[in-house]
């Protein structure tokens, strides 16, 4: 008995060593504070919206990246995961013609992020709002090759 509980507790170490090392870095913290802050205070939006929508657009820039390059990016974004996981389901696509018409200019890859917008309650136009300061806080953190991955992904 004393031999099987040896054995399990050995094999239950290997599993949890083994797929902790799989885990990125990103995904062990939860969505970074200051970033949400800044959402939260510069555009006058709640905490989960300012999360959701952050994910939401950090979502569609890694689907347009290399992991390499969006690996870059989740460096220096502390709870990336977390990001991610907050940005509402797209499935269904419905309203999204009508949202992505009513933003402005050519958006390209924000145009995705207008269904995850909506379903947050915030109004399409908000998504360009929230590229800048984003872009500022991973200009601040990782530098401007960092940032500029980030605004080339959302063009």
């Amino acid at each position: 008995m004393k031999l099987l509980r040896k054995t399990t507790l050995a094999c239950l170490s290997i599993v949890f060593f083994t797929t902790a090392q799989t885990i990125p870095a990103y995904s062990l913290q939860p969505p970074s504070p200051e970033l949400v802050s800044e959402l939260t205070k510069g555009l006058s939006i709640t905490p989960q919206q300012a999360t959701g929508g952050a994910g939401a657009l950090f979502g569609a820039a890694k689907s347009k990246l290399s992991p390499a390059d969006f690996g870059k990016i989740a460096a220096v974004v502390p709870g990336m995961s977390g990001f991610l996981k907050a940005a509402p389901s797209t499935g269904g696509g419905t309203g999204l013609s009508s949202l992505t018409s009513a933003l402005p200019g050519n958006v390209g890859g924000l145009a995705s992020a207008a269904t995850a917008f909506q379903k947050l309650g915030l109004s399409p136009n908000t998504v360009e709002k929230f590229v800048p300061i984003m872009t500022n806080f991973l200009q601040a953190k990782g530098g401007s090759s960092v940032a500029s991955l980030l605004s080339g992904a959302l063009k």
